[in-house]
This record gives structure tokens, C-alpha cells and sequence, in this order.
């Protein structure tokens, strides 16, 4: 039976490959091309992370409040996870490898501009542009993975990313802490580190990254990537404001919720119209991108919030330095780079990927719960296990809810599926970083006014700003470090039930065998397909001379379709 293309199987033009199918990449091949794109990938995430224990001297330095210290985390958030959908949806329509390398430019560009500031509000923007680079590497990234890479095969190359991720995530505060402390260097090396990893990989792309060249009709809906930008990011900065700058409960919040859910529904109406939508639609109506893409949500915010508050908790509740704070997050670091290293390598030994997602979310849950019960005077080898369990948890889902969206999908909508599930998972994280540092403001303070009555001081607090430990006389420093410990705590207690609804929804997802073509092997076998079925001529009856020669004419074939011809 001839299958029917779809609109966008139909545009589909790929060149530069055998009018049968295209060969699979060899493990060489895939590996030479995987270098440049971990090294983008290296890039995106260490930039996400290294200001984190920098921020408190840059802030300091450029003269700014804790306002200030919240936006330079959350700018590029809000970009990247914003403008996700629409490099996702520019790799189904354009050459992938040309979008990665105008990703890269823009990063490099941003990244130097940042390193230039003079003052908060410059470094703010260039932090937001610096998230569009970010967005761009990291969508696209898994997408060129995707088109190469076979799905029973990738969770062998998948392990490297999330290596890669797990060194980047948690290893960028070690860096940055190393660079802050070094008096030669200073926090803007913070951002000027990442520009030659950069232009590595953009060299490296260019000689390594061979992809057939995919030529289609571009439409992009730029009414919907507004629109889905313009909401995600006033939820954002409604997250990011309220607690601080008015109640959560306030006509403030009235409006920005209010005009968040008012945008989000004029998107799915532009989107149920768009002949080519940024984020299709009908995507969702598969029961697995829906469930990866929520559990997703969940994981972004155990993720960030779990990198993010350890900082804190080191250099204000322990009063160890930004270098040493980084070296005390190892054991974070190790179960990651494990988990996500053997799961993968696992998945491509056996086929079988649902156990390692219910395994990671379990793992995630506990770990979190256990640094819910941490104070500021816990034993380290306890932190150090509680830590290894969120590592091992998240090592084992973040690239294996990817690859299991990935692998219900046709090669057109790749890029697209691939996007959305990064969505998700950025959006989670932004909030989660924006909702939780709220809560742990809030919580750090109320414990302080305790610690300070039980001592007979009447005060309000530290002032609400980051406080320098070393300028503290001991009894108050020793109610600082104390709020710090029980606050940051409070944070992780507040994360497990999160990572818990994650748990559920990975026990929902129903199981299906990995596919064994990659992307473009399936887009090229599609179309040959396609092109067969348009070239045979319509017979009138069964037994007819136009039959009976049509048939000859395809000899044994035509009882064997191509293979990957369904997808």
C-alpha cells in the first residue's frame, strides 16, 4: 500500500546522497562531527553556569542590589528557553549546520560584549542576547545528533552529551570560582573563557559536519515565535519580581499571569492556522512527547534549582571560597558523567530506555528529599551521597527523554520534537531558579529574625542584600551561615515532590522499540518512496495489460518496501 507524504515530506529535497537511501555514518565519522558539536554544546552550558560563583563580586563591582544579581541568571534563561521553538523549527526548514555556526557567532559576539560591561544593565542585555546563542546550540545540537545517529544507536552518543552536559553544568561554578579568586584574571574572564572553545568548534563544524544539504520552501511563523515569546517571558519576569518587588498574591501578578495565559492561547490559535508552526500542534496528540515534554518541565527545575542553590549554600552556610565551593560539588558531577555515560552506552547494548528514565526519577527524588535534611553544619561525606543521588538521577533522564520523543517522531518533525522537549526543560529551569530563589529570600530572612531574637539582637535581618561573611562579627555570622543552611534546605524540600510528579509521568510512558535509521536515512528513504509511488501509473483492474506490465516492470520489489520507508 502506498503511504500518503506529508506536507512537509513532500518539500523535501535532499541532494548530494544515493537516489535509494543515503549510507549510515561510521562510528569515525559520527565522532569527528560529534567533536565540534560537544564543544558548542560544552560552550552553552558553561555559560549558563560559571557566573554562579562570580555574581556576588560582579555585582558588587559594577555597583548593582540583588535585583540586579537575579537578572543576570535569569536573562539568558528567559532567551534561550524562549527562542528554543524557533531554532528547532528553523532546523526542519534550513541547513543545520549553518543555523549551529550562526548559534556559535552570536554567542562569541555576546559573550565579549558581556566581558565589557560597565555597568548592570549593559551586562543584563548581552547576557539575553548571550541566551539566544545558548538556545540555538543546545536545540540544535540534539537535532543534528538526531539526523545522524540512528535512535538504538544513540543513546551511545547521547552518553557523551550528557557527559559533556554533566562537566559544563556543574563544573562551570568550579571555574568560575577558580577564575574569580585568581587576582590576575577577574570575574570577566568569567565570560571571555568560552570564546575559544567556540571558535574551536565552529573550525571544527566546518571541516567535520557533512550533512546533506536539505532544500525547502521557508515559512516561518513569526507571529507565533512572538507570541510564545512574548508569553513565556512575561511569566518569567512575574516569577523573577514577585515576592521582591510586589506580593505573589497582587494585582501585579493579576496582570502578568493574566496577560501570560492571554498570549499562550493567542498562540495555539495562530499555531492550529500555521501552515508551518513553530511548535506543531499535533505534536502533543502522541501520549509520549506529551509525557517527556512535562516530565521534562519537572526535571528543569530539580536540575537548575539543584546546581544553582549549592552555590549558595557552600560559600554562605559553610564560608568556603567560590573555588572550593565548585570542588565540593564533584560528587554531582561523577554521578552525572556516570549515568549518563553507561545508560547510553546500555540503551544501545539492549533497546530498552523506560527503566533508565524510572531508575533516574527515583534516584532524583531521593536525592533531593536527602539534601532537604542538610544544615549548615552537616557532615560532608552526607552531602557528598546526597549529591552523587540527584547526579546519578539526572544523568540517567535528560538525554533519554530526548531520545525517547525523538523516536516517535517523523525525520521532518526532528528538530521540531527535539525543541520542544529543550523547551520544556529550559522553561522548567528558569522557573524553578526564579520561584525557588524567591522562596529561599524569603525563608533566609524569617530564619535570621529567629536567630537574631534567640540572641537578643532586635534587627530585621542583614539588609537583603548578599551578605560578606568575613565582615560579620562571629555570634551574627553564626546565624547567617545557620538561616543559609536550614533555607537552602527548605529549597530541596520544596524540589523533591516536583521531581516526584516527574517520576509519574515517566511511569506512563508506554515503552516503544528504538528505531534503527537515523533522520536523514528515513528522509531519503521516504522520499524515494514517495517518488516511486508518483511514477507508477494508476492501473484501471487487476489483470489489465497496464497491470500486468506495471508489475513486471517491479519485479520482486514491489512486495518489499524500502526499508525506514514508513519512518
Amino acid at each position: 500500500m502506498a503511504t500518503t507524504p506529508s506536507a512537509g515530506a513532500r518539500k523535501d529535497a535532499v541532494t548530494g546522497s544515493p537516489a535509494g537511501g543515503t549510507p549510515p555514518m561510521t562510528h569515525r565519522q559520527i565522532m569527528e562531527a560529534l567533536s565540534g558539536l560537544l564543544l558548542g554544546m560544552f560552550v552553552a552550558v558553561l555559560s549558563s553556569t560559571i557566573v554562579s560563583n562570580a555574581l556576588p563580586e560582579i555585582i558588587s563591582d559594577l555597583g548593582s542590589g540583588q535585583s540586579a544579581y537575579t537578572w543576570v541568571v535569569t536573562a539568558s534563561l528567559l532567551t534561550m528557553t524562549a527562542s528554543t521553538p524557533l531554532w528547532g523549527k528553523l532546523a526542519d526548514l534550513a541547513s543545520k549546520k549553518t543555523l549551529i555556526q550562526v548559534a556559535l557567532i552570536v554567542f562569541v559576539l555576546a559573550s565579549a560584549g558581556a566581558g565589557l560591561a560597565q555597568d548592570a544593565g549593559t551586562l543584563i542585555a548581552f547576557r539575553a542576547v548571550q541566551g539566544l546563542g545558548m538556545g540555538g546550540m543546545a536545540a540544535l545540537t540534539q537535532i543534528v545528533i538526531a539526523a545522524m545517529i540512528p535512535p538504538r544507536e544513540r543513546g551511545r552518543y547521547s552518553g557523551y552529551l550528557g557527559a559533556t552536559f554533566a562537566v559544563a553544568t556543574v563544573g562551570g561554578p568550579l571555574l568560575g570560582g577558580v577564575i574569580t579568586d585568581t587576582s590576575w584574571l577577574g570575574w570577566r574572564w568569567c565570560f571571555y573563557v568560552g570564546v575559544p572553545f567556540a571558535v574551536a568548534a565552529l573550525i571544527v563544524l566546518q571541516k567535520t559536519l557533512r550533512l546533506p544539504v536539505v532544500k525547502r520552501q521557508v515559512k516561518v511563523d513569526w507571529a507565533g515565535a512572538f507570541l510564545v515569546a512574548a508569553a513565556v517571558s512575561l511569566l518569567l519576569v512575574w516569577v523573577t519580581l514577585a515576592g521582591d518587588r510586589y506580593a505573589w498574591v497582587s494585582w501585579q501578578t493579576t496582570v502578568m499571569v493574566g496577560g501570560s495565559a492571554v498570549l499562550g492561547l493567542a498562540f495555539v490559535l495562530v499555531e492550529a492556522r500555521a501552515s508551518e508552526p513553530i511548535i506543531p500542534l499535533r505534536l502533543f496528540r502522541n501520549r509520549t512527547i506529551t509525557l517527556t515534554s512535562l516530565a521534562s518541565l519537572f526535571v528543569g527545575v530539580a536540575m537548575f534549582g539543584a546546581t544553582v542553590f549549592l552555590s549558595q549554600y557552600f560559600q554562605l552556610a559553610r564560608g568556603e571560597s567560590p573555588t572550593m565551593s565548585g570542588v565540593l560539588t564533584i560528587p554531582m558531577i561523577a554521578g552525572l558523567f556516570l549515568s549518563s555515560t553507561l545508560s547510553g552506552l546500555l540503551i544501545t547494548r539492549t533497546g530498552h530506555w523506560k527503566r533508565w528514565l524510572v531508575t533516574g526519577a527515583v534516584l532524583l527524588t531521593a536525592g533531593l528529599g536527602l539534601l532537604g535534611t542538610m544544615r549548615y553544619d552537616t557532615a560532608y561525606w552526607r552531602l557528598a551521597a546526597f549529591m552523587a543521588l540527584v547526579g546519578l538521577g539526572i544523568g540517567m533522564m535528560m538525554q533519554n527523554l530526548v531520545l525517547a520523543a525523538q523516536n516517535q517522531v517523523e525525520p521532518g518533525d526532528l528538530g521540531a520534537a527535539s525543541s520542544v522537549v529543550a523547551f520544556f526543560r529550559s522553561l522548567g529551569g528558569a522557573v524553578g531558579v526564579s520561584a525557588l530563589g524567591a522562596v529561599l529570600g524569603h525563608r533566609v530572612t524569617g530564619y535570621v529574625r529567629e536567630g537574631l531574637a534567640d540572641i537578643g539582637v532586635r534587627q530585621s535581618g542583614t539588609g537583603g542584600g548578599i551578605p560578606d561573611m568575613d565582615t560579620l562579627p562571629a555570634p551574627l555570622r553564626a546565624v547567617v551561615e545557620s538561616a543559609y543552611g536550614h533555607g537552602v534546605a527548605d529549597i530541596y524540600l520544596y524540589a523533591a515532590p516536583i521531581a516526584l510528579v516527574a517520576l509519574a509521568l515517566t511511569l506512563s510512558i508506554k515503552e516503544v522499540p528504538l528505531r534503527t535509521a537515523g533522520g536523514l536515512q528515513e528522509a531519503v528513504a521516504r522520499r524515494a518512496a514517495d517518488e516511486k509511488t508518483v511514477a507508477e501509473p494508476e492501473p484501471a483492474e487487476a489483470g489489465t495489460p497496464a497491470r500486468l506490465a506495471a508489475t513486471a516492470g517491479r519485479g520482486a520489489s514491489a512486495a518489499t518496501p524500502p526499508e525506514g520507508g514508513n519512518g
